[in-house]
């Protein structure tokens, strides 16, 4: 009982000084994984703890579980309108930019480290693609917000690139253990099957977990558990039917989180909860299985490597991935720079230590030194490049509620607080309804307000909309005050999307308008730059004026912002 308690102990109190550190980290711009891993090397054998643990099969285990849950997490809160923006570069990014990023590595790693070149393809492989646990964690973390095409675009890539990593190191593994086995059809085969049976499986088990969970509906704490067991389920079946689970889980996350409504807030607060319990358990066990000590064996070339990584062979791969897609120079600069490694790339380096191949300890050390070096670099310069490079944008005031309609998928209720001094303050609520949004209910000193009467809005309502989601922004703009940031970003004055251009050129007095613009609004002018993919920062230049876009839905600018001349 006593030995019990001591783990107990133990464990929680690493889980508690972890988490408790992780949070005045990010407060700081220091990635909370990366405290998560210094917290378990300083419990390891090198550290004040003296924790000797090298139970490589049981990380591999419980380091797998977590990024099943994880990536769980990050379907259900990816939107499918951002899913589809950002598909195609991110699938080209997880499959070529991959290979690429791999193929350099491994002549970079056969050349400096001097071993044979399928290990040095194979540590190409492992550290190849980039993790979800740390896309996700640091971009949340970050203290800013990353334009919609860029986010959407890292997150969804660490979600699909997991099976061209993996197909990599396995094969690799497969031709060090048996020598007589080559690169044929069979190889290609495996990597078809591997994102073949994950899509499929993926989407199919997603849907029916969604329609049972809709139809036992009860218990929101209970409605997240049953998620997690029932996404565990999709990642199992998956990887035993000889697929990608990971690929497998996120897309069945996508499909729930999306279908009929989607998820309550409530739910994704438990999720969170999960998704955290696993991101810190992995990362505490992943720097427990860290010897310092052994790291310093081969440093130099560890170092080299991680650099070589992320100022060489992540751009080179990034910006060939993205040549058919409309990226801007600075987009590209700032998917280089975020290709972080973390949890997966450690799972991947414990295969070949499994399967027994000889100089894969020298391999594992290595990986530990890239992940380390990634998260301290790229982790904890983020939000700074992200302003440096212009592809932050400032976030709006959250609705005090939002929640999806079960009856349809783009319907929500929204609340939100009017401030004093906000535009709806003393508007009649006629005047700032229109066709999209509808007011449900007005909420002043504790009693409802009679919607027939038209009231007038006052400082301190609290105002229950049924609208799109699209809409969230521009109520959010009717409820509060803009901040500096706003102002400066955005500009003070906004016009809907289906305004005339010529109405622009009469009521500022622009120059001479371009005769191609004649007849178009101002949704279609973004439409010829962005088609259908423009997000929430793009920016048109109208003659001495900066149209960027505030509020878009569907690709389409519903609302834009206008900056005038100095």
């Amino acid at each position: 009982m006593e030995s019990l308690n001591l783990f107990l102990l133990i464990g929680t109190g690493l889980m508690f000084v972890g988490l408790l550190l992780g949070s005045l980290g990010s407060r700081i711009g220091v990635p909370s994984l990366l405290v998560f891993l210094l917290v378990g090397m300083a419990a390891g054998e090198d550290g004040l703890g003296g924790i000797q643990f090298d139970d490589f099969s049981l990380a591999y285990v419980v380091s797998n579980i977590a990024l099943a849950v994880i990536l769980l997490d990050g379907g259900l809160r990816t939107q499918l309108s951002t899913f589809r923006l950002a598909l195609k570069p991110a699938l080209t990014l997880a499959t070529l930019g991959v290979a690429i990023s791999a193929a350099m590595v491994g002549a970079f790693s056969t050349w400096l480290i001097g071993i044979d070149w399928r290990l040095g393809l194979l540590l190409g492989g492992i550290i190849g693609s980039t993790d979800a646990a740390a896309v996700f964690n640091v971009i949340k973390g970050a203290g800013v917000t990353i334009n919609e095409r860029v986010a959407a675009t890292l997150e969804i890539e660490s979600g699909l690139n997991d099976p061209m990593a993996i197909f990599i190191t396995l094969m690799l593994v497969t031709v060090l253990v048996e020598p007589d086995v080559g690169f044929g059809w069979t190889m290609l085969l495996t990597l078809v099957q591997q994102f073949g049976l994950g899509i499929v499986m993926g989407l199919t088990l997603g849907a029916l977990l969604s329609e049972i969970l809709l139809r036992v509906r009860g218990n929101e704490g209970l409605h997240a558990l049953l998620l997690c067991s029932g996404g565990a389920m999709v990642f199992a079946l998956t990887n035993l039917a000889g697929g990608s689970g990971f690929l497998a889980i996120y897309l069945a996350g996508l499909v729930a989180g999306n279908r009929r409504g989607g998820t309550g807030d409530n739910v994704l607060r438990s999720m969170d909860s999960m998704a955290w319990l696993a991101q810190s358990g992995m990362f505490l066990m992943m720097g427990l299985l860290i010897t310092p000590a052994e790291l310093g064996n081969r440093l130099v070339d560890a170092l080299l490597v991680a650099f070589f990584l992320m100022l060489i062979a992540r751009p080179v791969s990034v910006w060939l991935s993205l040549i058919p897609f409309r990226f801007t120079w600075r987009e590209k600069t700032f998917i280089s720079w975020t290709g972080l490694r973390g949890a997966v790339p450690i799972v991947l380096a414990v295969f070949p230590l499994l399967a027994g191949v000889a100089q894969t300890r020298l391999l594992f050390d290595i990986t530990l030194v890239v992940v380390l070096i990634s998260l301290l670099a790229q982790g904890t310069s983020l939000r700074y490049m992200a302003r440096k490079l212009k592809v932050s944008v400032p976030a709006t005031t959250a609705p005090r509620q939002m929640l999806p309609l079960a009856s349809t998928s783009n319907r929500y209720v929204i609340q939100f607080e009017v401030d004093a001094g906000a535009k709806a303050e003393g508007q009649r609520l006629s005047a700032i309804t229109s066709q999209r949004i509808t007011p449900l209910l007005i909420i002043r000193d504790k009693e409802f307000r009679n919607l027939a009467e038209d009231p007038t809005i006052q400082a301190g309502d609290l105002v229950t909309w049924l609208a799109p989601v699209g809409e969230r922004d521009y109520l959010s703009d009717l409820c509060h005050k803009m901040s500096k940031d706003e102002k400066r970003f955005f500009g003070t004055f906004f016009v809907r999307g289906s305004v005339p251009v010529e109405q622009l050129v009469a009521v500022y007095g622009m120059e001479e308008l371009d005769p191609l613009l004649h007849g178009l609004t101002v949704e279609a002018v973004f439409e010829r730059h962005f088609g259908h993919n423009a997000v929430v920062g793009d920016t048109v230049r109208l003659g001495g004026m900066k149209l960027r876009a505030r509020t878009v839905e569907q690709g389409r600018a519903i609302l834009v912002g206008i900056k005038l001349p100095k």
